[in-house]
């Protein structure tokens, strides 16, 4: 076991070594603050809704302790609600996760006011290091990471190419992706001061560097650290139970909630009708565009499919 930490941590730090990204999606949470350590001489910016979020009080105290410099961009609910169209338009989809890519969105937005070409994120570590809290119900856990990683891909890539901006994600290096495919699963997800947490490894790798309630603090999601949670509540307070029902028997589309339809709604007019499945696609069955035949995740809506082996 301590090799497997030794060695997690060597790789992590080769690879940053070899990135010199200048600016961070800094959210103050477990990845971004191991990147940020490896790489105190980045800008970071921590994205919030004005008034909502923890995000700012983690990432205020992480940064004085690595010296970054680092600037808080507090969006409006106002700024939020009228960026969605544009939002939905650059990624071509409706999914209810919405609300943690305007994050990016607003991110990506300031760095390029300050002139920034690149943004380093914590993408992928999650995926890797089974932190999502679902993933401690999967069956077969070990089988459903390697066909996430196989598939997995980012918004704040297409966000990038929208701003004309590199993301680099350290987490995503081949080496370091096949490393972790390769790490027991009782690494990954292990009991710790009573805890059960995700990505027990990876913590282990960098306990030394950041302060225990870093290091030890539970999943927090970006939409409730950044407060962006708030924009979910304010759209579904939008739309009357008669509208929903009334709309929901009118659209060929299976929806989560009032939220989902909301997005939609933007997403045919801004951009069209949703898109059949190319030859080498599978229908959705929840809102009949083409997702990966090797996928379970439909990039258009959001739908997910049972996990299956």
């Amino acid at each position: 076991m301590e090799g497997l930490i030794l060695r997690l941590r060597e790789i992590l730090t080769d690879i940053m070594k070899r990135d010199s990204t200048p600016f961070l999606l800094f959210s103050g949470g477990l990845d971004t603050s191991i990147l940020a350590g490896l790489n105190p001489s980045a800008v970071a910016i921590t994205v919030s809704l004005e008034s909502s979020g923890e995000d700012i009080l983690y990432a205020e105290s992480m940064a004085k302790q690595f010296g970054l410099s680092h600037h808080h961009r507090i969006v409006t609910i106002e700024e939020a609600l009228s960026s969605i169209p544009n939002l939905i338009k650059i990624l071509e989809s409706f999914d209810p996760a919405i609300p943690n890519d305007l994050v990016v969105y607003f991110g990506l937005s300031h760095a390029e006011e300050m002139g920034a070409k690149a943004m380093m994120t914590g993408d992928g570590a999650d995926e890797l290091f089974a932190g999502y809290d679902y993933m401690r119900e999967i069956e077969n856990l070990t089988s459903y990471l390697t066909r996430i990683t196989a598939s997995m891909s980012f918004n704040s890539n297409r966000l990038g190419d929208f701003f004309m901006m590199r993301i680099s994600q350290p987490y995503l290096d081949k080496e370091l992706i096949q490393f972790a495919l390769n790490i027991p699963l009782e690494f990954k997800i292990r009991e710790e001061e009573g805890k059960v947490l995700g990505k027990w490894i990876l913590r282990k790798a960098f306990e030394a560097n950041l302060p225990k309630e870093i290091i030890w603090q539970s999943k927090r999601p970006l939409e409730y650290g950044s407060g962006m949670s708030r924009i979910r509540e304010i759209i579904t307070q939008k739309m009357s139970d008669e509208e929903w029902l009334r709309k929901t028997r009118f659209y060929p589309v299976k929806f989560m909630n009032p939220e989902h339809l909301y997005y939609y709604e933007i997403y045919r007019e801004v951009v069209g009708d949703i898109p059949k499945p190319k030859e080498n696609e599978k229908e959705c069955p929840y809102c009949g565009g083409g997702m990966g035949n090797s996928s379970f995740h439909c990039r258009i809506c959001g739908g997910v499919l049972n996990w299956k082996i």
